[in-house]
């Protein structure tokens, strides 16, 4: 499978990035981490195109004067319109770390439209940082999106670490070794909704376990959204 190109989505002025790496399983949104760009998911949804699943990776917009500050519902919303741009009608949607908190908005703000939601590592209530306790170096931020993202968070209060849409199913991957987003983020959601969170850890991974542990990432995506 040949990981798709990224192509740029361009209404009101808003710029987002996607990749649709097309497949004709299970329908899966991506969205990368804060301050990161399309590519380092692109191994995960090759694995998950080799089960058939057709995954869309969505960016995030970068900060244009010409357009209002987004909050939360404004990136979710967002993803849902590349949805529609792209003929996705109920996905799974899901992102890592920053991006699940995006997920958890599009549940949220659009129920009918997520299937579920999977989180690649659970936020806390205070946003990731560069951290030099992460896998991720330095220069793999874009920095000017990550103040946006941090500045959306901070306009949308209402949207805590636990917050979650009635009724929708979570799948929630950790890794047991991750210092940036660590495994209390994943028990702690687990706690506030029992009965629909499902957790699974990744043992030995970090923050970056999307990219570095691509097999043991997507089989419990592939086992839970029942695709063999």
């Amino acid at each position: 499978m040949t990981v798709a190109e990224t192509e740029i989505f361009e209404p009101d002025g808003r710029a987002v990035p996607y990749a649709d790496d097309h497949g004709d399983g299970p329908a899966l949104v991506l969205l990368p981490g804060a301050g990161l760009r399309l590519g380092y998911l692109g191994l995960l949804a090759e694995a998950l195109g080799e089960e058939d699943f057709r995954v869309v990776r969505i960016g995030c917009r970068r900060p244009n004067d010409a357009v209002p500050a987004p909050t939360l519902h404004d990136l979710a919303q967002d993803v849902v319109d590349v949805m529609d741009h792209v003929g996705m009608t109920r996905p799974w949607v899901g992102g890592h770390g920053f991006g699940g908190t995006v997920a958890r908005t599009v549940a949220l703000n659009h129920p009918a439209r997520a299937a579920g939601v999977l989180l690649l590592a659970v936020e806390g209530e205070a946003p990731v940082e560069v951290s030099p306790t992460s896998e991720i170096p330095e220069n793999a931020y874009d920095r000017e999106r990550m103040a946006l993202q941090r500045a959306a968070r901070a306009a949308s209060a209402e949207i805590g670490a636990a917050t979650l849409a009635p009724g929708i199913p979570v799948l929630a991957l950790q890794g047991s070794a991750d210092r940036v987003m660590p495994p209390a983020n994943g028990e702690t959601l687990r706690a506030a909704a029992p009965e629909r969170v499902s957790l699974v850890t990744i043992d030995g991974a970090a923050d970056l376990f999307p990219l570095t542990h691509v097999g043991e990432t997507a089989w419990p995506i592939e086992d839970y959204l029942d695709w063999d």
